[in-house]
């Protein structure tokens, strides 16, 4: 599991700066995020996509359960007083259901969630609007202090803004 580390930087200059140390270290630029203000140039920089910048994932998880747990109700019911064929319950129809309810539920929650911001950085949306640009860095816990240490050292004009632990139920998507 990784943790996901926070910063704020004054400019464009330092945060290509700080991208070039973490890349450096060896960390992928996949792992590195960087989130501003609506149309600022982030030329150099690996931007955050819309999975650290939405509530997309978390949206598409709850859709998937409420979606999913509506399925088997609606499938026992289905099965129980409406039986396709014959007079004996489709039991069929309770693994059909949840699965295609849970399917249809994640898809249009996560609809939805893509046009919500990031809980996780509502704490920053005042200093991304002022034109600070936000970092975010995933690393193992093994690296935390190193990475910290490394940004306080070559970036005192950045601010710490925290670690945050991240684990995701779909390892190839964003935050949540």
């Amino acid at each position: 599991m990784k943790r996901r580390i926070y910063w704020l930087i004054p400019d464009l200059i330092n945060a290509r700066r700080a991208m070039n140390d973490l890349l450096s270290t060896h960390i992928e630029a996949k792992h590195i995020h960087f989130a501003g203000r609506d149309g600022m140039d982030m030329t150099g920089l690996h931007a955050a996509n819309v999975l650290q910048t939405s509530d997309v994932v978390h949206a598409a998880q709850t859709g998937l359960v409420i979606g999913g747990a509506a399925g088997v109700f609606v499938g026992l019911v289905a099965a129980m007083f409406y039986p396709i064929v014959g007079d004996s319950p489709q039991w069929e129809v309770v693994a059909v259901l949840p699965v295609l309810w849970g399917v249809i539920g994640a898809w249009s929650s996560s609809m939805i969630g893509i046009s919500i911001p990031s809980p996780r950085l509502q704490r920053f949306e005042g200093a991304i609007e002022q034109g600070w640009i936000l970092l975010m860095v995933d690393v193992l816990p093994s690296r935390v202090e190193e990475i910290e240490s490394l940004l306080q050292a070559s970036h005192p004009e950045a601010h710490f803004e925290g670690v945050d632990r991240h684990g995701f139920a779909f390892p190839l998507v964003g935050v949540r």
